[in-house]
């Protein structure tokens, strides 16, 4: 029998008082039955009591924790960072409209740059200043991890993968561990395994990207001259995880050979007049993006989330789905290596040019958990993260035409109509990268990441006192949208941020105002990968299509933004999509567009 979170959660908190519920009513009986005059006092009064007291001892806890941290702040010369107060206990209206409040950028309105959530009287500090984000992500890295509480809650999907490592190796796992380092950082053995896998002489194998390029806009067009939108979210989708599978475990998932969806207002007759059953591909992405959102949701719901699956373990069947997926796949991989026997490299770290990245896993370890881990981790970064980037690239490029035609004219100036495009075409087209890198800014694909003090921005104020073990988080979506930052066009889509006076004026001085690909020793291993990927994609989308138009009637009514969103502020009131957020950003219903296919003469 599997122990569920919830019951694991509870089970120490019950017990002492259900062991001291049974002694108390123990010892009356005794006492009964040598005093049968002795006064009964019932087993729930008994209960009653043990609990009130648990929860006095804990309100004592928090206001003794409080006092602490006050004294401590004094003794480092320190202050308190400033609480959110919500109308209810526990800021429990805060947590449940905290999405909707991050996307308006009322919070950082009401309580500045950095401020402490306090989720049921909880310390869990958010910060969008870009000195303390530096602090976190380089000059004092080593004194910000993920925690035990966020890779417990992360466990279940990402196991001991690279999104959910740190600290020193405590694998569970029967690893080969002559082939590991014996002491070190879990991350840090992650990252050298994957590293060189992102040399310049893999992530540009453009032939890769072109093969299913070619079968993504086969299937837009199709689609297309059948009168139909079409979810560019899900193509784009399609499109990652066969070049992602391709590239890092030879072997592509075929994702792009399925049928693509309808938008929900196609009649019915239309929709099955194909055989519009997704394959095992879509099945896997379905589920993982299943786990991705549970996930998303033990992160808001704090230290609290186990409470919420005391029956089950609701990331338990999605990931059977995807575990049943990507093992196959695994075990294949290491029989060929076992079939080898001998053949193995005695070197690990030399690496073969027709080496995969699987590859490379199963000449480190036999542990198919590891295994399996590591690639669902790759798998994530590769496919969700860069899908995601590029839905959102065409939505801007269907909202401004203009953008969109500068864009396409650059493209055929320098590669033309049909030719394939190289690293030095992508490398020397700077309103493409301006253009991914303006998207990326207004709506960074991952954004906030998981005692010591922060420097206040105003250097005549006292540094802010962080205690340890706080959950500290920052929020570049926000940061990428201050003002103060990137000036009082902050909230416009304008890729010219990137190549005139402002480039020198605002981001050249500051870097780590930007960071969508996160820093430090933490930096995304695949950024230049991703930067490529993209590139190549919008390449070759552009030389087929002309223009774009986003089809808001072809989203489930469900999923289209408020009317009274018009009346809010910044780009809430702007863009006409909603999005939402698991692990990585995506747009609710779907991305629906059409477009207008170029003349290649």
């Amino acid at each position: 029998m599997t122990i569920t979170p919830g019951i694991r959660f509870l089970a120490p908190i019950l017990l002492p008082i259900a062991l001291f519920v049974g002694f108390v009513a123990i010892l009356q009986r005794w006492s009964l039955n040598v005093n049968p005059g002795h006064c009964y006092i019932s087993s729930w009064v008994v209960a009653l009591g043990a609990t009130s007291s648990a929860l006095v001892y804990w309100a004592l806890h928090v206001v003794y924790t409080d006092c602490t941290h006050r004294k401590n702040a004094r003794s480092m010369d320190a202050r308190l960072i400033p609480r959110v107060q919500g109308k209810l206990p526990g800021n429990i209206d805060i947590v449940a409209k905290s999405v909707r409040v991050w996307a308006e950028g009322e919070i950082t309105e009401a309580h500045g740059n950095i401020f402490n959530m306090r989720p049921l009287w909880s310390d869990m500090v958010v910060t969008t200043s870009p000195k303390h984000i530096q602090q976190i992500l380089a000059t004092e890295f080593e004194n910000f991890e993920k925690g035990q509480r966020f890779q417990y809650a992360m466990k279940s999907v990402l196991g001991v993968g690279v999104f959910n490592a740190d600290g020193t190796f405590t694998l569970a796992y029967g690893c080969h561990y002559q082939l590991l380092p014996p002491l070190g950082s879990m991350w840090k053995f992650h990252r050298s395994m994957t590293r060189p896998f992102f040399t310049r002489d893999r992530i540009t194998q453009f032939e890769l990207y072109d093969r299913h390029a070619d079968a993504a806009i086969s299937q837009m067009k199709h689609r297309l001259r059948s009168g139909h939108s079409v979810d560019i979210q899900d193509l784009m989708g399609r499109f990652t995880i066969d070049s992602a599978t391709d590239f890092l475990f030879g072997s592509c998932v075929n994702s792009l050979s399925a049928t693509l969806p309808y938008p929900h207002n196609a009649s019915h007759t239309v929709k099955d007049s194909e055989h519009n059953r997704p394959n095992e591909a879509h099945v896997f992405v379905e589920a993982f993006q299943e786990a991705q959102r549970i996930l998303s949701i033990r992160e808001r719901q704090g230290w609290t989330w186990p409470l919420s699956e005391i029956i089950k373990d609701k990331t338990e069947a999605p990931m059977k789905v995807v575990h049943g997926f990507v093992e196959p796949i695994i075990e294949t991989a290491l029989q060929k290596q076992k079939a080898l026997g001998s053949a193995r490299k005695k070197d690990i770290n030399e690496i073969g040019d027709d080496e995969t990245l699987l590859d490379h896993l199963v000449r480190m370890t036999s542990d198919l958990a590891v295994i399996r881990d590591e690639t669902l981790n790759i798998l994530l970064a590769a496919r969700d993260t860069t899908a995601s980037a590029l839905t959102l690239i065409i939505y801007f490029l269907s909202m401004y035409p203009e953008t969109c035609s500068r864009l396409r004219g650059e493209i055929l100036t320098r590669v033309g109509p049909n030719h394939m495009p190289t690293f030095e075409d992508i490398r020397e087209m700077k309103y493409l990268r301006a253009v991914i890198n303006e998207t990326l800014r207004l709506y960074p694909v991952v954004d906030s990441i998981n005692a010591t003090t922060f420097p206040s921005e105003d250097p005549s104020e006292k540094s802010f006192y962080i205690p340890a073990h706080t959950k500290t988080l920052y929020s570049v979506f926000l940061m990428h949208r201050r003002k103060d930052l990137w000036g009082p066009d902050a909230e416009e889509f304008d890729p010219d941020r990137f190549l005139d006076h402002r480039l020198k004026t605002y981001l050249i001085p500051n870097p780590f105002i930007f960071l969508p690909f996160n820093a430090g020793p933490r930096i995304c291993l695949g950024q230049q990968f991703a930067y490529n990927e993209i590139s190549f994609m919008l390449v070759r989308l552009l030389q087929n299509f002309s223009s774009f138009e986003f089809c808001k009637e072809d989203l489930p009514t469900e999923c289209r933004t408020p009317a009274d969103w018009t009346k809010c502020k910044g780009r809430k009131a702007i863009d006409k999509f909603w999005p939402r957020c698991t692990l990585t950003l995506y747009s609710w219903g779907g991305m629906w567009i059409k477009a207008t296919e170029a003349d290649r003469a």
